[in-house]
């Protein structure tokens, strides 16, 4: 039972977050490291609804949690490190151990789904 409403606690923002990638896409754009900031904002903003999905039906979950955890570990190294380094130390210190913090328990959640692995010949 407490697995489940884990699941869920932890989706559940994911659900959020990416709504607000929706809401506030221009905003955000300035912080992506890359050209085409607006559109890089939505495709995360659809992961992470997609993400949060896949949890909460299980379906494709150990795969939502494994990409999960590689796109907040990308959001560490390429955002909140390089402010960091940069000398802007609150909020990036924050968002930084966040996120790590996350991506972790998303690899622990995939982890969790290692009898989903299956081989096809």
């Amino acid at each position: 039972m407490f697995s489940k409403i884990g699941r869920y606690l932890y989706a559940l923002p994911f659900g959020i977050f990416g709504l607000f990638h929706f809401m506030k896409a221009g905003q955000m754009a300035g912080m992506v490291p890359i050209p085409g900031g607006q559109f890089w904002v939505y495709l995360t903003g659809v992961a992470m609804l997609a993400a949060c999905v896949s949890i909460i039906i299980e379906k494709k979950a150990r795969l939502a949690c494994i990409l999960l955890g590689v796109l907040l570990l990308i959001y560490v190294l390429s955002i909140h490190l390089p402010a960091v380094i940069g000398g802007q130390m609150q909020p990036s210190m924050t968002n930084l151990l966040k996120d790590l913090a996350l991506a972790g328990g998303a690899w622990f959640i995939a982890g969790s789904y290692e009898s989903e692995i299956e081989f096809e010949a």
